[in-house]
């Protein structure tokens, strides 16, 4: 699913209209009617007694007049505060011109702003992708009322003040804090950054058959990859039956260990063995075909009891790894997870890097070290997977503006080293060494957990040796299985009693929903 800028989403909107002969009143209509519905399935009119709708004087200000009569004819008790201007659009006034007249209409002023109660169900319609500055002067004390009130705030399209695709121009002006926030098609870059989630809220897609034609020939870096569960035979028309966007393939009767590659994982150090077994059991649950875990002289018992499936090599130091193995045998590597920081265990990171010839997973430690000896990246072989944290990418490259200055840095370092990045967090982001940026749909809170990231290391590390996948695709398809994996672990232990272990048990089932063909 594609991210489209601002200037994108308004030529949808016109080649929408072009292609499907209709007008722009009509597809206004379709927005109103889909948050209508929306507003319906979460709001019952019987209880939601006082409905203020603010409305700005463009398109966005259309939608709330539309969405005011339909769900005044739907019997909720509305009201309408309106925003003054010298010019509305025409889809604005054709609304407001058909707008019943027992709606009650208020024009907003400095000295005259709506009564707004904590109880108050609010519809923000004041300004949509259009914006291109702060807000100032009235629309501003408009929104600083709004947010004052601490009512319950439903924004059409986009929280009136943020911008859909850049960082704000002045962080103090005012922006609407939203707690759910209804849009159209496809989501927005802002909707995706940690920085604008106390204005968006939860964030909801409504159908409104916009050019599929325009978006498919749109072009863009940024995508997102929505999660959408298949479901069983006889649920709906097979043509109709919701897929995973990625998919797994189907493993072939006839294919055996080999056909799913010997992994090879450098991981663990005194006091952070665990780091091991996690990462270890994630890759064997990840459907490697062999594994061979290199630890510490400390870890050998531990490997070798909590993980008996795979094959165990012990340093000959006790307490870090110092050794690099003969790495003939193995089809990918990985290496960070509890490594620590030694000397030693960096002189092996940067033979592996120099030696390896197969696919290379590296997380935690190694990122760390990497970021302490940065001529080291430039021994990165191509499409070599990094795993960082925000922390250990800010070793990596730079401290950071903010949320979009990372986005450009994450590019920029997946482009001039030739590797993916997975940038870890809500929506991690994938970055392709073609400059493309993939957005996760999958996971939950609950995964902010020591141990969390050593599982999607091994998951990695296991599809990544599998050699039906090419590198981004196994990539995209770890991290959307192991946020998967979370949501179907956070269904049994709840957010916050779930364990990185957890993520490990239900990495089959999440694989399971992904395989291609799974609904027969």
């Amino acid at each position: 699913m594609k991210l489209l800028s601002a200037a994108q989403i308004r030529e949808l909107d016109q080649a929408t209209i072009r292609e499907q002969r209709t007008t722009s009143t009509e597809l206004m209509e379709r927005a109103a009617t889909a948050v209508a519905e929306w507003l319906l399935s979460h709001y019952d009119p019987h209880t939601a007694t006082d409905v203020l709708l603010l409305c700005g004087p463009g398109n966005n200000g259309g939608d709330g007049l539309a969405l005011a009569r339909l769900l005044y004819y739907a019997g909720y008790a509305v009201r309408l505060a309106l925003l003054p201007a010298e010019k509305y659009s025409d889809d604005y006034q054709h609304n407001h011109h058909v707008l019943p007249k027992i709606i009650p209409v208020q024009e907003l002023a400095t000295d005259a702003l709506p009564d707004i109660q904590p109880t108050t169900l609010v519809i923000d319609a004041l300004f949509g992708t259009g914006l291109t500055r702060p807000l100032a002067g009235l629309p501003a004390d408009v929104v600083r009322h709004l947010n004052a009130s601490h009512a319950r705030v439903v924004a059409i399209d986009l929280p009136s003040g943020l911008l859909a695709d850049a960082p704000q121009p002045d962080p103090e002006a005012p922006v609407v804090r939203a707690a759910h926030t209804v849009s159209f098609g496809l989501p927005k870059l802002a909707f995706l950054l940690p920085q604008n989630a106390e204005y968006v809220g939860e964030w909801h897609l409504q159908d409104i058959r916009l050019s599929q034609q325009f978006i498919d020939h749109a072009d863009t870096p940024w995508h997102f990859t929505r999660y959408t569960k298949p479901q069983p035979d006889g649920w709906a028309a097979p043509h109709t039956v919701p897929q995973p966007e990625l998919q797994l393939p189907r493993r072939n009767k006839f294919a055996y260990k080999n056909t799913f590659g010997h992994a090879l994982l450098l991981a663990g150090s005194r006091g952070k063995v665990g780091a091991a077994v996690l990462s270890s059991g994630a890759c064997l649950r990840g459907g490697v075909g062999l594994l061979t875990v290199a630890v510490p002289g400390c870890g050998y018992d531990i490997i070798q009891t909590t993980r008996p499936e795979a094959m165990c090599l012990a340093d000959t130091q006790a307490d870090f790894i110092s050794e690099l193995p003969d790495l003939k045998p193995y089809q990918a590597i990985g290496i960070g997870p509890g490594l620590g920081q030694e000397e030693a265990s960096r002189a092996v990171l940067e033979k592996l890097l120099r030696e390896a010839q197969v696919p290379l997973v590296i997380d935690a430690d190694a990122l760390n070290l990497l970021g302490a000896h940065r001529e080291l990246l430039d021994l990165l072989p191509e499409n070599t997977v990094l795993t960082p944290h925000l922390g250990e990418f800010a070793r990596l490259t730079e401290k950071t503006k903010d949320d979009y200055h990372r986005l450009d840095l994450l590019r920029d370092f997946a482009q001039r080293h030739r590797c993916i990045v997975v940038l870890k967090g809500a929506y991690t982001a994938t970055a392709a060494p073609d400059g493309q940026v993939y957005f996760n749909g999958t996971g939950n809170p609950g995964m902010g957990t020591g141990g969390s990231g050593d599982v999607l290391t091994g998951l990695l590390l296991a599809l990544r040796a599998d050699q039906r996948l090419d590198p981004l695709l196994a990539t995209r398809l770890a991290v959307l299985a192991h946020g998967r994996a979370g949501d179907l672990a956070a269904a049994h232990t709840g957010e916050a009693g779930l364990l990185a272990g957890d993520l490990v048990q239900h990495i089959g089932p999440a694989l399971r929903e992904l395989e291609a063909g799974s609904l027969g």
